[in-house]
C-alpha cells in the first residue's frame, strides 16, 4: 500500500528523527513495555528512575526485591503489582531458560521469539513487538490505538480491524527495515500527541490534504 511509505515520508519531514525507545539498555526496554501498559510515559519515566536510583534496574536485582518493595518502586506507572508480578515472572523465565542471557534470547527467529513472549503472562502482541523490535531490533512492526485513530482517519483503516490484521497490513507494505519500523512507530506516536489527538488539530497537520477525516468533518 503506497499510502503508508508516503504517510512515513510526510511525517518524518516534518516532525524529524525521533530517538526512540528512550533507554539505556535491551533490558530497560522491556521493562518499559511491562510498565507502559494502561498509562502514559511520563509515568514510566518516574517508576524508571525510581528503579535506577534503587540500584534495581536489573534481572537480577528484580528477581531480588521483596515484591512489596519492587511494587512500590514502580508504583506511578499505575497497576503496581500486576505489573511487578509479572516483571519478575519475565525474570524468572528468562534465568530458568536463557540463564539471565538476553542475547540467548533473542538469537532466534522472530516467528518463535514472538511465539514465546506471547506465552508470557502480560505480554500481549503489542507488548511483544515492542520487545521485539526495540530490544531485540527483531523486525515486528508495533500497533497501538494510535496507529488505529491515525490509519483510520486517513482512511488506510477502518478501525475495527483486529491487531494482526493491521501489522500484517504494515509488514506487507512497507520496507523490510527495522530501522523504518522503529522510526515509524515513533512518529506515529508523536503526531497523535501533536496533531491527530482526540480532537484533532486538522487545519496544521502534516497529513491534511491526503486524510479523509478533515473533508469528512470540516468541509
Amino acid at each position: 500500500m503506497a499510502n503508508l511509505l508516503t504517510t512515513y515520508h510526510r511525517l518524518f519531514a516534518h516532525y524529524g528523527p525521533q530517538h526512540w525507545w528512550p533507554a539505556d539498555s535491551p533490558f530497560e526496554v522491556i521493562v518499559g513495555a511491562y510498565l507502559t501498559q494502561n498509562t502514559n510515559w511520563n509515568n514510566v519515566e518516574k517508576a524508571i528512575i525510581n528503579l535506577k536510583q534503587n540500584q534495581a534496574l536489573s534481572q537480577q536485582a528484580i528477581l531480588s526485591l521483596p515484591n512489596e518493595e519492587l511494587e512500590q518502586l514502580i508504583r506511578p506507572a499505575g497497576f503496581f503489582r500486576q505489573k511487578a508480578e509479572r516483571l519478575k515472572l519475565f525474570c524468572q523465565h528468562l534465568e530458568q531458560t536463557y540463564q539471565g542471557n538476553l542475547s540467548q534470547l533473542f538469537n532466534q527467529d522472530t516467528d518463535s521469539l514472538r511465539a514465546e513472549l506471547l506465552s508470557l503472562k502480560g505480554i500481549g502482541p503489542e507488548t511483544a513487538d515492542s520487545i521485539l523490535l526495540y530490544a531485540g531490533n527483531h523486525l515486528s512492526f508495533v500497533v497501538d490505538a494510535y496507529t488505529k485513530r491515525t490509519f483510520g482517519r486517513i482512511g488506510v483503516l477502518d478501525g475495527t480491524e483486529p491487531y494482526e490484521q493491521i501489522r500484517s497490513t504494515f509488514m506487507i507494505a512497507l520496507p523490510a527495515q527495522t530501522g523504518l519500523y522503529n522510526e515509524y512507530h515513533a512518529l506515529i506516536v508523536n503526531h497523535c500527541k501533536k496533531h491527530c489527538t482526540k480532537s484533532p488539530k486538522c487545519l496544521k497537520c502534516p497529513c491534511f490534504s491526503a486524510c479523509s477525516y478533515p473533508h469528512k468533518n470540516l468541509i
